[in-house]
């Protein structure tokens, strides 16, 4: 008799519920981090609220379409593993410049797709480096991930940046409750809801924050039924060198914020990311964000808020982030929908976010747990990373002083510590040390370099 083929966790289809319940879970997990970024630019440049409308549903289309080709992929593009795709905050400070000082959204669209086409050259140099991320880099960048995304999640449940009521207790106490539900689900409830923990916090939040008035449904009546985003709709793309050049830098801040995610997400799945995998998901990131400069959005990257879920409901399917793509496709077409899962109260995202990027940090550790400390300099590497990547979250404005490009990669937590830990690990572990000691070749496995 013919042997089944054993099938990775990976691959593995759900039910049909499952993958509509899972799916709905990863897209209320980064559907305020998608939004934020049209809201921020399109409000720095003023844009009219129809305008503003048209960006936000421009987005989730987008969204929606790089995460299928991230998950599902074709030919060299896509790593196949659940990765959620949306606009990265590392381009926001840039295209606010661009917008506002004369050269507007052509501008931005134009430096966008130049960028996009460079993220998919230098995908395969990227993925040769990846000899250079052993489990003392990716453990580090991990939890580099996951500690600087905490502050999201604290802000989410004060009440949201800029709320009138920020900080108030209430919007403290509805974080709190909704992250005793998704503690609860998790400990108590039947397997299947232990997994939609996060979602199931969120649909009780939403709940109880409707009737004390937390929450206003007035937008989703005012939304169309029907939105449909078409190419170059705010005018052909200019190509302006600085603002290309500006859009650059952050193509090499995202492909490293990428790469750390890709990592993140193969430890969780047993499916540890190699170059060419590299290369096709860093590929895929190019031709999102070549689709963002022409359908009317932004620079897309892997969401790390996602990467969170992954390692806390333990479900590894790739179909079932690419269900959440789906939905998200809908939601850009459907506005009203959108309008909908909008209504959702930053506290009651605040408290699963808690938990989720919580997570993330504590997954940077467990791969830690596999790198040998005794009598080397491990440590000082994973010590100086951390704290050059937790410096501009602490401080934001300590490099205010500094040029554009340089805020660019520094501002960012995770490109400042994923660069610091690739630097001091080649200093410390690859070059020769003043006693003769052989160093650990630039071209040892992960487990070599763990291995005490």
């Amino acid at each position: 008799m013919a042997e089944t083929a054993v099938v990775h966790p990976v691959d593995e289809i759900p039910p049909v519920r499952g993958l509509a319940a899972f799916g709905l879970q990863h897209v209320l997990a980064m559907y305020a981090g998608a939004v934020a970024v049209p809201l921020i630019v399109g409000g720095a440049m003023k844009l009219s609220a129809a305008d503003l409308a048209y960006l936000i549903t421009a987005d989730l289309l987008v969204c929606g379409v790089a995460t299928l080709i991230q998950c599902v992929g074709f030919w060299r593009f896509g790593v196949r593993l659940p990765i959620m795709q949306g606009c990265t905050f590392a381009a926001v400070s840039p295209m606010v410049l661009i917008g506002t000082t004369g050269g507007g959204l052509p501008a931005i669209y134009g430096a966008v797709i130049v960028a996009g086409l460079a993220i998919m050259l230098l995908a395969p140099v990227f993925g040769r480096l990846l000899r250079f991320f052993p489990p003392l880099v990716t453990g580090t960048v991990i939890l580099v991930i996951g500690v600087s995304l905490l502050p999201v999640a604290g802000n989410w449940a004060a009440g949201g940046v800029g709320a009138k009521d920020f900080g108030a207790p209430r919007n403290l106490a509805l974080a709190a409750f909704v992250l005793a539900v998704v503690l609860g689900v998790q400990r108590f409830a039947p397997a299947f809801l232990s997994r939609i923990a996060v979602l199931t916090g969120i649909v009780v939040g939403l709940a109880v924050a409707v009737p004390f008035g937390f929450t206003d449904f007035g937008g989703v009546g005012d939304a169309d039924w029907v939105g449909i985003s078409t190419p170059f709709h705010f005018g052909a793309p200019e190509f302006r060198v600085s603002a290309i050049v500006s859009m650059l830098v952050v193509a090499l801040v995202t492909m490293t914020e990428t790469t750390g995610d890709l990592i993140a997400v193969g430890e969780l799945t047993d499916r540890p990311v190699e170059p060419r995998s590299l290369a096709d998901g860093l590929r895929a990131d190019g031709l999102s964000t070549v689709l963002g400069g022409v359908f009317n959005t932004f620079p897309y990257t892997a969401y790390a808020q996602n990467v969170g879920l992954v390692g806390m409901t333990r479900v590894r399917s790739r179909w079932v982030v690419a269900a959440a793509g789906a939905l998200l496709v809908l939601l850009g077409l459907l506005p009203k929908l959108g309008a909908l899962v909008a209504a959702v109260p930053a506290p009651v995202l605040g408290g699963a976010g808690l938990v989720m990027f919580g997570t993330v940090a504590a997954s940077g550790l467990r791969t830690l747990a596999r790198v040998d400390f005794k009598d080397n300099h491990n440590l000082t590497v994973v010590a100086v990373s951390v704290a050059v990547g937790m410096l501009p979250v602490g401080v934001p404005d300590v490099y205010a002083k500094f040029p554009d490009w340089f805020q660019t990669v520094m501002n960012s937590g995770i490109s400042a510590g994923c660069l610091t830990a690739i630097a001091l690990n080649l200093l410390f572990n690859h070059l020769p040390s003043k006693s003769g000691d052989t160093a650990v070749p630039a071209d040892a496995t992960p487990a070599q370099e763990a291995t005490p």
